[in-house]
């Protein structure tokens, strides 16, 4: 059963790091933590249009934090770098 493009791509990823690479089309999202390259790639071509040439991914860890004297963890997420087709572009922000 084929899911929803929108609940495998969950957000864009906004850094420095991510803008920097953007020149270079690869753009970056945070995705579904069961979802595999296949269905990354999938989604990312019904959602915007676009030809992708490559997909990498990658589980962000969770880091330490603390709120006075309880200490506790941030949430684990996955990240998925999107290389596209030259030519191709994703206006994220309308730029």
């Amino acid at each position: 059963m084929q899911r929803d493009p929108r609940e495998i791509i969950i957000r864009p990823i906004v850094t420095e790091h991510s803008y920097d690479v953007m020149e270079e089309n690869v753009y970056t999202f945070e995705v579904a933590k069961d979802s595999n390259k296949i269905e990354i790639r999938n989604a990312i071509e019904a959602i915007f249009g676009v030809s992708v040439t490559k997909v990498n991914t990658l589980n962000v860890k969770p880091k330490p934090k603390r709120l006075r004297y309880k200490k506790g963890l941030t949430r684990t997420w996955k990240k998925a770098m999107v290389t596209l087709k030259d030519g191709d572009t994703i206006e994220i922000f309308g730029s």
